[in-house]
């Protein structure tokens, strides 16, 4: 009932799949004799290979990073569990457990803390369970298809400094070889998803579940990630507020990276990129007959987040000592400004979650390039965004043009392979698959668009 537009139409296909998936983990999840029976055979160390086997498979997703790439990095893994029939179980670190509602009627989707791998939020790239060091020392291999060659889990790394072993999980050849592993880890901090349109075993599955593949955010999103009562209340009260009324809602997404926190270069960006495509009005100079108020009232509010509170400061400023050129009125708002970035804090982490949900309720969009917390708003709220470049010469020249419409509301995967497994070699995995593009905001990025684009 918040959101104006009513958001993409998943396919029949899709909903009775994640009505599938919701029985698998209840079948499987914790607290079940299934569960409790592969949780013993991990903590034993014992080789539990499920070739041909109908036991239950697990997928475990590290949550670290900010919470946009929190988001980003289990939506991915819950892709990746549906496409091969896997449990997922979220690390309930860094407020996972706090922020969201169960997403899985009757069960839980949280690791229960007694999970028989203690050390795995320390996995990295060293591991030497990671599958990409697996494969360096042949330890596991295309060749492994005895449930007894087969290791107890496997944990993949496909944080962005994965190794090129590593990048390996993105092939048809060697998903056959995870495909038997009962448990997997997983740790990332990108959205991984256009990855997976790569591999040619999942292509016509994903094909029946996302027609639209600029769609898997939208929908995965709107699915798993539901604000917990608190953050409710924080979306709803600011909403009924400040945002409820106006004729107009135009959400401004402001991440500056770097050392410059207040750039007047950012600022003449958001302007010259909202005032040009025509979801602000622009201002008369100071002395200049105010324009008469336009006949229906129309007004517009402007929902900035930032961790800092200038470009607010300097945006609303603007639009009360000058009177717009349209007689519209302008009313610009900002939840917090929480100056620089707390990860793991739970109340920057609730005020965070707050604000992503409200810019996912605005009609029109304009976010910062590279930010995972803009790619989230934009998914949610099905908001193809205007993108906003990230300024060159260390910020001191305004891009031209400052902003430009998206590919689509996907999120960009930022670290990708650049291999094609069919060849065994380095290839621009941007222009494999029709639907898999190179990034705007990110040229070395894959983003799923249209696929009439």
């Amino acid at each position: 009932m918040y959101r104006r537009k009513a958001g993409r139409k998943p396919s029949p296909y899709l909903v009775s799949k994640l009505r599938r998936h919701e029985a698998l983990q209840q079948r499987c999840g914790p607290g079940t004799a299934a569960y409790s029976e592969a949780a013993e055979q991990l903590r034993s160390g014992k080789t539990a290979g499920v070739i041909g086997s109908p036991n239950c498979k697990y997928l475990v997703s590290i949550s670290y990073r900010g919470l946009g790439n929190r988001m980003l990095a289990a939506a991915s893994a819950f892709l990746y569990a549906m496409l091969t029939d896997r449990v997922l179980l979220v690390d309930p670190s860094n407020e996972m457990g706090e922020l969201f509602c169960e997403p899985f009627p009757g069960t839980t989707w949280l690791l229960p803390p007694d999970f028989p791998l203690t050390s795995y939020t320390n996995f990295s790239a060293d591991t030497a369970e990671s599958y990409g060091n697996m494969l360096k020392k042949k330890v596991i291999g295309a060749s492994s298809t005895k449930a007894e060659q087969l290791p107890p889990f496997a944990y993949i790394h496909l944080d962005h400094d994965y190794t090129d072993e590593d990048k390996l999980f993105f092939c048809d050849e060697d998903q056959r070889v995870l495909r038997d592993i009962r448990w997997l880890v997983m740790r990332t901090d990108n959205y991984i998803v256009p990855g997976l349109f790569l591999a040619t075993g999942f292509q016509e599955e994903l094909d029946m579940l996302f027609p639209e593949p600029d769609t898997v955010f939208h929908h995965l999103g709107r699915y798993l990630f539901h604000p917990n009562n608190h953050v409710w209340g924080l979306v709803t009260r600011y909403h009924d507020a400040y945002l409820a009324a106006a004729n107009q809602r135009v959400g401004i997404q402001v991440r500056v990276f770097g050392n410059v926190p207040e750039s007047p270069e950012v600022l003449e960006q958001i302007t010259s990129c909202t005032q040009k495509e025509g979801l602000l009005p622009e201002v008369l100079a100071v002395g200049t007959a105010t324009a008469p108020p336009m006949p229906d009232g129309k007004s517009i509010a402007v929902l900035v987040t930032s961790l800092k509170t200038w470009y607010y400061d300097k945006i609303k400023s603007m639009y009360w000592e000058h009177a717009t050129a349209t007689g519209e009125a302008v009313g610009v708002h900002q939840p917090s400004h929480e100056e620089h970035q707390q990860f793991g804090a739970k109340s920057h982490d609730a005020k965070a979650w707050a604000e992503i949900y409200l810019l996912s309720l605005t009609d029109v969009l304009v976010t910062t390039g590279w930010s995972t917390f803009g790619y989230v708003a934009q998914g949610l709220g099905g908001l193809t965004p205007l993108i906003m470049y990230k300024p060159d010469d260390n910020g001191s020249v305004v891009p031209d043009p400052p902003c430009s419409r998206d590919l689509s509301m996907e999120p960009c995967f930022h670290a990708p392979p650049y291999y094609d497994c069919r060849v065994k070699k380095g290839a621009d995995t941007g222009k494999m698959v029709p639907h898999v593009q190179n990034c705007k905001d990110m040229s070395w990025g894959l983003k799923l668009a249209p696929r009439s684009a």
